[in-house]
């Protein structure tokens, strides 16, 4: 695990950012897309990068990470729709390849299903950006979550429903279940992007890279990754123990075999 520590979020987005223009320069041909908050500034610095610089994603496809149970792809708060708004409307990447579950399946298990064999089958994703929760979760991958879970559907805990309120009207139009990429699913990808900024994730970021390998913190699985990159600016890193090791890590990176 690779462990980024930079002084603000705006310097976060920028280095998630790098990381997804050398995968796509090295061949990359299948993204793994986040929603919510967190990714918000690597979108708009990709973006930035297709209209100014040229960056192409003509040649991918993408895979989203979840969707709320009983919203489909056309309702505002449906991260289909989020994805397509806040990052693929605005780049070259086709439309019939962004890919997520469908929320509206009339049988949401059985969705699941297609979605964890379509992934299996167009896959393996090559770099999945992740958020985390206040509580730990990666994806939708609530605490007590399987390590080695497939998609599939999970019940939301009171907290992060409270945490998402904030794209709806209210409380109560948060949905309680939701489809969700796995611990195991996520796992496949060839590299896993987590990025986290400010004081509210410190706990979560701490536990998930210094705590033990614990289905209480989903996140922790990713400490068994062999391409796990954490991008945190210096609040969400505020809690970590091996902040020096990190920065003397990232400042020697570039040395080794040198005389």
């Amino acid at each position: 695990m690779e462990v980024l520590i930079l002084p603000e979020p705006d310097d976060c987005a920028i280095a998630v950012a790098d990381l997804f223009t050398e995968a796509i320069e090295a061949g990359a041909r299948v993204l793994g897309l986040a929603t919510g908050s967190s990714p918000l500034q690597v979108y708009a610095e990709l973006i930035r990068r297709h209209r100014d610089d040229g960056l192409s994603f003509a040649h991918l496809s993408a895979f989203l990470l979840d969707e709320y149970v009983g919203l489909d792809r056309s309702h505002p708060a449906s991260y289909d729709r989020f994805i397509r708004e806040h990052f693929t409307d605005h780049i070259d990447l086709p439309a019939e390849r962004v890919l997520g579950p469908d929320g509206g399946a009339r049988d949401p298990r059985a969705e699941a299903t297609r979605y964890d064999e379509l992934i299996a089958s167009e896959g393996p994703v090559d770099i999945q950006l992740l958020g985390i929760g206040t509580n730990g979760h990666i994806g939708f991958n609530e605490p007590s979550s399987s390590l080695a879970s497939p998609v599939r559907v999970k019940t939301l805990t009171d907290q992060t429903r409270q945490d998402n309120a904030r794209f709806f009207a209210s409380l109560e139009e948060v949905p309680r279940h939701v489809i969700t990429q796995g611990l195991g699913t996520i796992g496949t990808a060839r590299q896993a992007v987590l990025i986290a900024t400010g004081e509210h994730k410190a706990a979560a970021v701490a536990a998930a890279v210094e705590g033990p390998l614990s289905a209480m913190c989903p996140a922790s699985v990713l400490q068994l990754h062999p391409r796990a990159v954490i991008v945190v600016d210096e609040a969400a890193a505020s809690r970590l123990q091996l902040q020096d090791y990190y920065r003397q890590v990232r400042a020697h990176k570039d040395t080794v075999g040198r005389s």
